[in-house]
């Protein structure tokens, strides 16, 4: 049998994901990365974006608000303040949350535009998994 990945996904909430999987993909700070069966240990800390994997050809996709990734002996435990799957988005509200962020952003200043460019990345997350993303 070929090796598998256990990917443990919470928010301080709730478990979101408990499962076995064939790769993982992880919106790093740096780039996205990929995660297989035999991954060399790592920490990561992840920024806001799309969290996916694949068992078996088909799998699932998350949208995520940053968080932290730890990679060993094959498990993949992610913290994250937010993990939602496309069942838990309203694409509309999130088409919204991005307009009115990104309209926002156009007159903001200094001390706010974090804030607002964080909005903006979370809603273009869940508007990728609403979509169907799988990065």
């Amino acid at each position: 049998m070929a090796a598998m990945l256990n990917l443990l996904v919470v928010t301080a909430e709730k478990t979101v994901v408990d499962a076995e999987a064939d790769e993982v993909t992880l919106p790093g700070e740096m780039g996205y990365l990929g995660i297989l069966p035999g991954h060399t240990p790592l920490l990561a800390l992840l920024k806001t974006g799309v969290l996916s994997y694949k068992k078996a050809g088909s799998g699932e996709a998350f949208a995520l608000d940053g968080g932290l990734a730890e990679v060993a002996n094959d498990i993949v435990r992610v913290l994250a303040g937010v993990a939602l799957k496309s069942s838990e988005i309203d694409a509309g509200a999130a088409e919204r949350d991005l307009s009115e962020a990104s309209e926002q952003m156009k007159s903001a200043g200094r001390e706010t535009l974090d804030g607002l460019r964080a909005k903006v990345e979370l809603a273009e997350a869940r508007i990728a998994v609403a979509r169907g993303a799988r990065t």
